[in-house]
């Protein structure tokens, strides 16, 4: 790599109801692998994913948490530090659609970052494949609404399963991420502080 190529970490939260798809859509841009077997995630884990991005070397921390309500508050060191939160819902579950105001809420509660009216959000609807379409329950125009009333958020609708749209999405999360960079350098990365979460052990918490 040439010694002028900036290497930086970006941190991305992954929020929303259990069984929408949050860990299938990151194993799909990830892995590009689809497992038609639920697991639920316990607490919350993370995939990484290299990109260039311009003159930048991106390397796209992901964090995948649990949908289920015990896990809903993580506390702030699992938020901390992240450039960009992305919410997802499932387009076939009208609860998860309406649930999205209290995640983007919980999430500026815990990450409290310094313009929380111009933090960046995303918006994923997924399981657009599913019964061919004609099971939706929420449909584009209300999603899109939701997102032009909280400051014209980007929203794409996407299969986990088929892979439809999730690298065009999740291109757009690095993007934003790297717009609202932080400046916390992947070579300093493993230097910065440690944190300890209920379920769950990391280290290398970005001491941005």
């Amino acid at each position: 790599m040439d010694g002028s190529t900036r290497r930086i970490l970006l941190k991305v939260i992954v929020l929303g109801d259990s069984g929408v798809g949050k860990t299938s859509m990151m194993n799909q841009y990830v892995h590009k692998k689809f497992s038609p077997h639920y697991k639920s995630t316990i607490g919350a884990d993370f995939v990484t994913k290299e990109l260039q991005i311009d003159d930048k070397q991106v390397t796209l921390q992901i964090w995948d948490t649990a949908g289920q309500e015990r896990f809903q508050s993580l506390g702030a060191a699992f938020y901390r530090g992240a450039e960009c939160c992305v919410l997802v819902y499932d387009v076939n579950v009208f609860r998860s659609f309406e649930t999205l105001n209290t995640w983007r809420e919980e999430f500026l509660k815990q990450a409290d970052p310094a313009e929380p009216n111009n933090f960046p959000f995303i918006l994923l609807g997924n399981k657009i494949d599913l019964d061919g379409g004609n099971s939706r329950v929420v449909s584009e125009r209300q999603a899109k609404e939701w997102c032009d009333s909280r400051g014209n958020i980007a929203y794409f609708e996407t299969s986990a399963k088929e892979g439809y749209n999730v690298d065009e999405a999740f291109l757009c999360v690095a993007r934003t991420a790297l717009a609202n960079e932080q400046g916390c350098d992947l070579d300093n990365y493993f230097l910065g502080m440690s944190e300890s979460l209920s379920d769950i052990e990391r280290k290398g918490f970005c001491a941005c």
